[in-house]
């Protein structure tokens, strides 16, 4: 589905699916992202699901997360999940729900965004199975801050739930939204996201999610850059580093990621 922005992206996503092994030394699979549209509900979004499953699930690209009892099942983040009711998401995500998906071929792994304290209970309330933070300004919401993810991911750990937390490399999206400078987080050269990476590695998360490979127009991007100019616009290096400096320190995170979660669960 296309919003008032965009055009539909459903031919690109076999496209994105069917290239999984063609970057170098990486395979990836590829998860999904329900944003907000018009009409958006929990029945809408059951409807999305059951589509998204019968059309892409049996792709060896499609992503499954195994839980903790050891199930494979598909990972959904659904973006500003708040703005439906807890009591709605119930229907589709609680067992007693009255269009469940649990323990039917759809049932997957559902995960909400926190942006108030408050919507932990109401993601809890809701029948979701974890949430993450989304944001990559450090201060921006109660989720996308730092000092409080110790205590996220107690409130997580204590309701069986995932804690997602998501860091990124820098935020700026004055191009976008003049007014929302007050929200700019500076690169310092790697060392905003290497501090955004440590964060979450110190609540021992399952997954850490990155925002973003290439929102250009938040200033996000961890994808190679070079120096560029237009008329309109200076786009964002990473000078005085080299173009691959954010995949760099992603790699190095990644495998230190893997490592200490090897000793977490000795």
């Amino acid at each position: 589905l296309a919003d008032d922005n965009g055009e539909p992206a459903e031919d690109l996503v076999p496209a994105v699916l069917d290239k999984r092994h063609a970057f170098h030394r990486v395979s990836f699979q590829v998860a999904f992202h329900i944003q907000s549209y018009r009409g958006r509900n929990d029945q809408t979004v059951h409807d999305n699901i059951k589509y998204i499953i019968d059309r892409y699930g049996d792709h060896g690209a499609f992503y499954k997360f195994t839980s903790s009892t050891g199930k494979s099942l598909p990972l959904f983040y659904i973006y500003d999940s708040y703005l439906t009711p807890p009591e709605s998401w119930s229907e589709f995500l609680t067992p007693t729900g009255s269009h469940s998906v649990r323990g039917s071929a759809y049932d997957s792994m559902f995960i909400a965004l926190i942006v108030e304290e408050r919507h932990k209970h109401d993601i809890l309330a809701g029948g979701f199975d974890g949430m993450y933070t989304y944001f990559a300004s450090n201060g921006f919401s109660f989720g996308s801050s730092h000092q409080n993810w110790k205590a996220i991911k107690a409130f997580c750990d204590g309701n069986n739930l995932l804690f997602v937390p998501s860091v990124g490399p820098g935020y700026i999206d004055t191009s976008i939204r003049p007014w929302n400078n007050h929200n700019t987080r500076n690169r310092v050269n790697g060392r905003y996201y290497e501090t955004a990476l440590q964060a979450a590695l110190n609540v021992r998360p399952e997954i850490v999610t990155i925002t973003s490979f290439n929102e250009w127009h938040e200033g996000t991007q961890i994808e190679r850059a070079m120096p560029k100019k237009t008329v309109t616009r200076v786009y964002l290096d990473y000078q005085p580093h080299g173009p691959e400096h954010y995949l760099e320190l992603t790699r190095r995170w990644a495998e230190q990621f893997n490592k200490e979660k090897q000793q977490w669960l000795m």
